[in-house]
């Protein structure tokens, strides 16, 4: 009996061992598959391409005329053009938040705190506009030879504009027209990468290390080989994805969740996060990696001889910056809405203006903690009317050519209608940008020390806690929290 009985618990024994190791096994099989899994399985099939060289004879005298010659083919292609964004400079209408008003803003009537205004500047702004000839309120947007088909489709890579978004001198458009294909990094780049008036100048996550990425830099362009296109699903030409810049609500974005599992760790814990810890935060904790940033922009300083010129530290025309290179970002609630700065807007000029900022909050459902890189900078007001100046910097009579700051002033503020007292100064400014790309490969992503404990990384109180949630305390009251009503900061 008692032999028996030995054997039945040696093979209870044996089974909760194989079960134990058959457990392992098929946990190290199962996360080897997530890890080899490719993400080009989860990518739409690309469209075939069409070799235009046979097509497209030429010769072709202007930009119009090439846009004439692919209507032939495309007939709804320059229709579709006209919807988006990309043309008009204006989103959709929508009811800003905090506000009463239902209007359409973007690039085209907004400030910001780089160049400040299109609207005065459009001559030069409109290099890297979707078409041909703004320079302007005469501009004809309803046009279809003015849309820029080449800007978006050229595959040479020597394709480029000039003033008012006309083609550059010395241009080879036949060339260019028979290489026409799906867009490029190169095509996207060209002005989103050099957003601000150079390279790095606007966004923390784009710059020209992204024509051709290492792994390090960016795992989706580097060790995977994605272009833009292929995270920014395009119909109709209608392109999603939006700047918080110029986007105040939630139109249709790009997310991660396109692509990976709203569960991709295989751990709860880390899985837990997702709720309220966006993705980027822990997979892109650097920014500007290669190509330093600027961080701030005093444009107070500008109009001074005699000092040495840097287009990191100094320019005569633009005033003093600052720089930074492979830095953390800064960490703030958002839920997809922005507040924005309208022109004509009333300011306090004894403290640092916002031109944008993150909606959201530990009681917003919809909220998570994102990585921003925050641009601050020193830009004109009027002293008396108390609202943000938009003055003409380029072309004639601009500050760029005559050091003005009251003609520039002047001269904006025909352009805009906007009201100028004749008495300026300058107000500090502070800009938003959510951070999407650089994201890092995963052994680089942040680990639980990087955000909890005494050198965490963010500031708790800041972000509504008492301390850090990872204790039992905070813990119990962001459950309480997120179980009650949604809300915002």
């Amino acid at each position: 009996m008692s032999v028996g009985r030995g054997i039945i618990a040696a093979s209870i024994v044996l089974l909760i061992v194989l079960g134990t190791v058959l457990s392992i096994v098929y946990a190290r099989v199962g996360a080897s598959a997530r890890v080899t899994e490719s993400p080009w399985t989860r990518m739409p099939a690309k469209p075939v391409h069409t070799d235009h060289t046979h097509l497209l004879r030429g010769p072709f005298a202007d930009g119009p005329s090439v846009t004439r010659a692919c209507l032939e083919c495309h007939p709804k292609a320059a229709e579709e053009m006209m919807a988006t964004s990309h043309w008009t400079w204006a989103g959709q209408k929508v009811k800003l938040p905090g506000r009463e008003e239902v209007m359409r803003v973007g690039k085209r009537n907004l400030i910001n705190n780089f160049c400040i205004h299109a609207g005065p500047n459009m001559t030069t702004c409109s290099s890297c506009h979707a078409g041909y000839g703004w320079t302007d309120e005469s501009f004809d947007f309803h046009k279809k030879d003015n849309v820029d088909c080449l800007v978006c489709h050229d595959r040479t890579g020597v394709y480029q504009k000039g003033n008012g978004g006309q083609v550059a001198e010395g241009v080879d458009l036949v060339a260019v027209a028979r290489s026409v294909g799906s867009p490029t990094r190169n095509n996207c780049g060209q002005c989103h990468f050099k957003g601000g008036g150079g390279d790095a100048v606007k966004h923390g996550d784009l710059d020209g290390s992204m024509y051709f990425p290492p792994e390090r830099i960016d795992v989706h362009m580097g060790k995977l080989d994605f272009s833009c296109v292929d995270c920014h699903r395009t119909r109709d030409h209608r392109i999603p994805g939006c700047a918080m810049s110029v986007c105040i609500d939630s139109p249709l974005r790009v997310h991660c969740t396109d692509c990976h599992s709203e569960r991709p760790h295989g751990d709860d814990r880390l899985d837990g996060h997702t709720q309220t810890v966006a993705c980027q935060t822990c997979h892109i904790p650097r920014m500007a990696i290669d190509a330093p940033t600027k961080m701030v922009w005093d444009w107070s300083t500008a109009g001074e001889d005699g000092r040495v010129e840097d287009p990191h530290v100094y320019l005569k025309k633009k005033g003093s910056f600052q720089y930074a290179q492979n830095i953390r970002p800064e960490y703030y609630w958002y839920n997809g809405t922005a507040w924005r700065y309208l022109t004509g807007d009333k300011i306090d000029p004894s403290r640092a203006v916002r031109i944008n900022y993150p909606e959201g909050g530990p009681a917003d459902q919809g909220a998570k903690i994102w990585p921003f890189k925050v641009h601050r900078a020193k830009q004109l007001y009027d002293k008396k009317h108390l609202h943000l100046l938009t003055p003409k910097t380029a072309g004639p009579g601009g500050y760029w050519s005559e050091f003005d700051w009251d003609k520039a002033c002047r001269l904006g503020a025909d352009a805009t209608g906007l009201a100028y007292s004749g008495e300026y100064g300058f107000v500090e400014t502070e800009m938003y940008w959510p951070l999407s790309h650089m994201v890092q490969p995963k052994e680089k992503a942040l680990q639980c020390n990087d955000c909890h404990g005494d050198e965490g990384i963010l500031n708790w109180q800041a972000l509504g806690f008492e301390g850090d949630p990872a204790f039992r305390g905070d813990r119990r009251r962001m459950e309480l929290i997120r179980g009650g009503e949604g809300g915002s900061r």
